[in-house]
């Protein structure tokens, strides 16, 4: 199957900008079927400190191109569109200020993919933008199980911007929840422990705060009887 190309178009600007007249760079994302060639300006790439580390590799008479085959290609394109546009879109119906239907979670999750391809880009004002889509998204409990479940498992345990939420989520919720979604929250609190630890820290410290005896009291006078 031949791979499929994408063309980053030029945005409209009132001033001439450098990276009209840069190099155009060809860009090889993901493998096999899903391999998709997109091409954009090289100044817009050299934004990105990981880019910029292949642009400067390019031999002088040699092709321009990078190949990324582990990104994910929607991801690659939005950040692309950011590029360009300084925003970027996932679905045709999302327009700003208006809150996401999302029962499967797919607009959940790539939001999240973009927030950590900017991440591993160095990009921080992509990340930022995606990190407040992802909290425009009306989403079902199994759509926040599954985003759960990709925060923490690509996600470094320093990053609690986007960690806090999801696990601040399911501490207030988990109580209702897990009528819906039980099993499925309780097979991730078992797989990923990191997970599980936060929630019930949450909990732990909201009770300690609210002067909970069970938490204060000492663990060695608890009777055995019981």
């Amino acid at each position: 199957m031949a791979p499929s190309i994408i063309l980053i178009g030029t945005r409209q600007l009132t001033t001439t900008h450098s990276f009209l007249t840069s190099p155009i760079v060809e860009i090889i994302v993901g493998k096999g079927d899903d391999e998709t060639v997109m091409t954009a300006h090289q100044s817009l790439l050299m934004e990105a400190p990981l880019l910029a580390e292949f642009v400067k590799n390019f031999e002088a008479s040699g092709p321009r191109r990078i190949n990324l085959p582990d990104e994910d290609v929607d991801a690659f394109g939005c950040f692309l569109q950011f590029q360009y546009t300084r925003d970027y879109t996932v679905i045709q119906t999302e327009t700003s200020g208006e809150t996401a239907e999302d029962k499967s979670g797919d607009e959940l999750l790539r939001h999240a993919r973009i927030y950590t391809l900017a991440e591993k880009l160095g990009l921080p004002t992509l990340q930022r933008i995606a990190h407040g889509k992802i909290h425009k998204v009306k989403s079902s409990p199994d759509a926040e199980l599954s985003y759960a479940r990709y925060v923490y498992t690509h996600t470094p345990t320093t990053d609690t911007t986007i960690r806090k939420p999801v696990a601040t989520y399911w501490a207030n919720q988990s109580h209702l929840l897990r009528q819906e979604v039980g099993d499925d929250f309780k097979k991730l609190c078992i797989e990923v422990p990191e997970f599980s630890f936060d929630v019930l820290t949450i909990i732990l410290d909201r009770k300690l705060k609210n002067g909970s005896d069970e938490i204060k009291g000492s663990a060695r006078k608890r009777r055995r009887d019981i």
